[in-house]
């Protein structure tokens, strides 16, 4: 039985190229710190190619590890984040729920990278859902809420708590309003 955090392909595509835009936003974090390592813009690129069709789906969920930052390659945080947010985007083409996970490590980053200005993560969920089309919006509310099912990145665990839960929280609070926020 297939997981309601699966999402269809063809939503799983609408998602993807949001989570992307998330990514690609706190990107600059990680570049920032090892400019030379192009694993993230590359995972992104991805992301955007499986959006828009060019890309196979099995194959991509075959490939959906390749190319990550393993833990502890840099130190900063917020560039460790900003790596997990690309990591969780290139996902996408296995699990929809997986954008939210973007997201929601997107606006750690964010978080991380300005941590005197608390309003930087408001202001990022904000930007995040005002970027939303109604197909994604659409999609992203078919979603179980965040720590309630058990079968896919939403369930109890790392996405789950935390910050990032709490994150994903707020992204699903602000799919119900229908102007995003």
């Amino acid at each position: 039985m297939r997981s309601v955090q699966t999402l269809s392909e063809a939503d799983r595509r609408r998602v993807a190229a949001w989570a992307a835009d998330c990514a690609e936003r706190v990107l600059g974090l990680f570049e920032a710190e090892a400019p030379a390592d192009d694993r993230p813009r590359a995972a992104i690129a991805r992301a955007r190619a499986y959006a828009r069709g060019e890309l196979d789906t099995a194959e991509e969920i075959r490939r959906r590890f390749v190319g990550g930052v393993p833990a502890g390659e840099v130190t900063a945080p917020a560039a460790a984040a900003a790596a997990r947010s690309a990591g969780q985007a290139v996902a996408v083409c296995h699990m929809g729920a997986h954008a939210l996970g973007a997201a929601a490590y997107a606006v750690r980053a964010a978080g991380l990278a300005d941590p005197d200005r608390p309003e930087v993560v408001d202001d990022e969920i904000r930007w995040q859902l005002d970027q939303m089309t109604a197909d994604v919006r659409a999609a992203l509310r078919t979603l179980p809420p965040v720590g309630t099912d058990r079968s896919g990145p939403l369930g109890p665990g790392l996405l789950a708590s935390g910050q990032l839960g709490v994150i994903i929280g707020e992204l699903q609070a602000g799919l119900a309003a229908p102007d995003g926020g």
